[in-house]
């Protein structure tokens, strides 16, 4: 039995697997003048939001070849938008179908507020979820989660909340919406309470509570969540993966991040370039930069990341000679450089001794390489010039700053103050610190400690007498130590620690033996 022209039409664009079969086929389709019904219309522009990178231009010259479009071409061409780098057009065309009167279904609100949340409009977004009222589909599942994305999208957690409290029927979708509003603002504990009241858990709600606890800086807690995801029986993601990467270079827990790269060797997981640059971040900040390097020099793919994590880990352990040439071998790879690969740089400078080279960098970073400079850079190279001595330097550098230094830019002429012995630059520079962060304890003892030096007693009572007077108290120091995959924390003066008997019976031990030889030289 022959089939009909539309069916032949259909078959064709089934057929169609790649967006280089996408010009041959529609030259066929208008040739055959099958190219106008709303069917073929609909599958050709499916293609641009499959593939997002094609000419958009195109699907409209698709698009506005049919006299009267329908609402699931409205609606493919909506979503094609929604995926393109111009979402504002999706909302144009919600509006022309509005205007011609033109009834919107459950799938184009999604589409359209999708919209809405890229571009970070909540009038708009509002003004649609009313439309979603007034047409009785608001409370379509689909679009009460999309609405819940888009309120977080746009930081109302209010409106995103009372969709979520209105909803007659949740799904996994919606509780991932919800707590990634929750993370968004800052919420960890109403999204880890809603977590924990989930019926049911994909992968999108771990790693998106992981997420969260990693961008409050609660590592232990990301890492006992992900020892949780694993004990559940779930397959972390290697954004979970990387996440959890992240929390053990936080905490410098070596053998928990051995034991996550075991995991992903072990269950054959692709080490694609971001999980790669979380190995080599991870194993960099704890002190394990071989490792760094083998896995760096293993992966077939690298972007600007991977390349920063080896820089700045060589730089911040000693090897500063060799970070600048990695820095030399990542401009020859064609990858263009940013302002963390110069916090490397410039920190390999400092650790090598290089003034003149960091002066160099720090001066051609915007003409040569377009990186604007930001605080963190004038800190690097305060910190530079501030072992080096250069202390006048630095306070020139700091006058003539075209943004308000800030306490670490401030601190950087300070410890250099402390190594020079410079009272009268020291004085300025904790001033103005104490005016940034005056609860901090440390600038006091730092200039205690510039002053003790240079013998000044009166200053160094009336300094502590002004710590006092503003009722800062010193920070208790700390130290973390992991001994058989367990970080453990010691506090000065705090004798907490349930082998606290047998830690101190062991120092009195070393103590002894010290002086044993201390005697015999």
């Amino acid at each position: 039995m022959p089939q009909s022209p539309t069916h032949q039409a259909i078959l064709l664009l089934s057929l169609c697997t790649h967006p280089h079969h996408l010009g041959p086929v529609h030259a066929h389709l208008v040739k055959t003048a099958l190219s106008r019904t709303p069917t073929s219309i609909a599958k050709l522009l499916r293609f641009f939001y499959l593939y997002p990178n094609l000419d958009i231009t195109y699907a409209l010259s698709i698009f506005h070849s049919v006299p009267n479009p329908t609402t699931f071409s409205l609606n493919t061409i909506i979503r094609a938008f929604t995926q393109s780098s111009n979402p504002i057009e999706a909302t144009k065309f919600y509006a022309q179908m509005h205007s011609n009167g033109i009834r919107p279904d459950t799938h184009t609100f999604p589409f359209v507020l999708k919209a809405c949340a890229l571009m970070r409009e909540l009038d708009l977004g509002r003004s649609i979820h009313c439309q979603a009222v007034t047409t009785g589909l608001s409370s379509d599942i689909f679009v009460q989660n999309t609405l819940i994305h888009m309120y977080s999208s746009s930081g109302s957690l209010v409106f995103a909340q009372k969709v979520f409290d209105g909803m007659d029927e949740r799904d996994a979708v919606s509780y991932n919406a919800m707590i990634a509003c929750f993370v968004r603002t800052g919420g960890m504990d109403f999204a880890r309470k809603l977590f924990d009241e989930m019926p049911e858990r994909n992968v999108v709600s771990w790693g998106t509570v992981l997420a969260g606890y990693a961008q409050v800086g609660q590592s232990e807690e990301a890492l006992e969540l992900f020892d949780s995801m694993l004990h559940s029986g779930f397959r972390p993601d290697n954004v979970a993966l990387v996440t959890a990467l992240s929390a053990c270079a936080q905490l410098g827990a070596l053998e928990k991040g051995k034991m996550v790269h075991d995991y992903v060797k072990r269950t054959d997981i692709r080490l694609d370039v971001y999980l790669a640059t979380g190995l080599i971040d991870m194993y960099a900040k704890c002190g394990c930069i071989e490792s760094a390097r083998a896995i760096f020099d293993a992966s077939s793919e690298r972007n600007d990341a991977t390349w920063n994590a080896m820089i700045v880990g060589l730089a911040m352990h000693g090897h500063g000679e060799l970070a600048l040439e990695f820095f030399d071998k990542m401009q020859k790879a064609g990858v263009k450089p940013d302002g963390i690969t110069f916090v490397g740089v410039l920190t390999a400078c400092t650790h090598a001794g290089l003034v003149n080279l960091g002066r160099t960098y720090f001066n051609t970073m915007e003409p040569k390489y377009e990186v604007v400079r930001e605080l963190k850079h004038y800190g690097c190279m305060a910190d530079l010039l501030g072992r080096a001595g250069l202390l006048d330097e630095i306070h020139d550098m700091i006058k003539h700053m075209p943004k308000k230094p800030d306490v670490f830019v401030w601190g950087g002429l300070l410890g250099g103050c402390r190594i020079h012995n410079n009272v009268k630059l020291a004085e300025i520079a904790v001033e103005h610190m104490l005016e940034l962060d005056p609860d901090d304890s440390g600038i006091y003892s730092i200039m205690a400690n510039i002053y003790a030096s240079a013998r000044q007693w009166d200053d160094v009572a009336k300094i502590r007498k002004r710590m006092y007077g503003k009722r800062v108290r010193k920070m208790a120091g700390f130290s973390l130590i992991e001994v058989g995959g367990c970080s453990h924390e010691f506090v000065a003066g705090d004798r907490l620690h349930p082998d606290i008997d047998e830690i101190y019976e062991v120092l009195d031990g070393m103590r002894k033996q010290l002086k044993g030889c201390w005697f015999f030289c």
